[in-house]
């Protein structure tokens, strides 16, 4: 895990009159080892698969607090779950594409596009505090090659699809 969201993590837990607890520790440090959106399921699961024995609500409390510390992101994929990001850290502008076929998300960010999001606010009356992009299209693969190796993988994993497919 980056020192800089430990150091985040334990200036917030103390601000909060919080103790550290190995529980909460084992469920930041799945979170910020792998550099994906996830559901309380799936992050469930990981810790499973590697033997670390934790509750949901555990795992619920550790999210809140980290989502409060500023530390992870709640987005809404379209797919009817809350999905948390902890990319926000070190891409605090990028925004989402999601396949409606696959489900795949790719991650962007543009420059002329927080331009635009800014000039608009403000054009409003409003001034940007918090934005969230997300465009659902379908990827290239499905239609060009008649299938989409990310389509197969994700059924095969059981992975959650967008609408509710699985």
């Amino acid at each position: 895990m980056n020192t800089a969201i430990k150091e985040r993590l334990d200036a917030y837990v103390s601000s909060k009159g919080l103790r550290q607890t190995s529980q909460r520790n084992s469920v930041v440090e799945e979170i910020f080892t792998v550099d994906e959106h996830f559901t309380v399921d799936e992050l469930l699961d990981r810790l499973k698969n590697k033997g670390v024995k934790s509750s949901r609500a555990t795992v619920y409390r550790a999210i809140r607090l980290l989502v409060e510390a500023g530390l992870l992101v709640e987005i809404d994929l379209g797919d009817g779950n809350t999905t948390y990001d902890p990319n926000f850290i070190d891409s605090p502008t990028h925004n989402h594409l999601v396949c409606i076929d696959c489900g795949q998300v790719t991650e962007f960010a543009d420059s002329h596009l927080e331009m635009l999001n800014d000039c608009l606010s403000r054009r409003m009356g409003f001034r940007p505090v918090k934005k969230s992009l997300r465009i659902e299209a379908c990827c290239d693969k499905l239609r060009n090659l008649g299938s989409c190796p990310n389509l197969i993988k994700a059924r095969i994993n059981g992975k959650r699809m967008p609408n509710g497919k699985r």
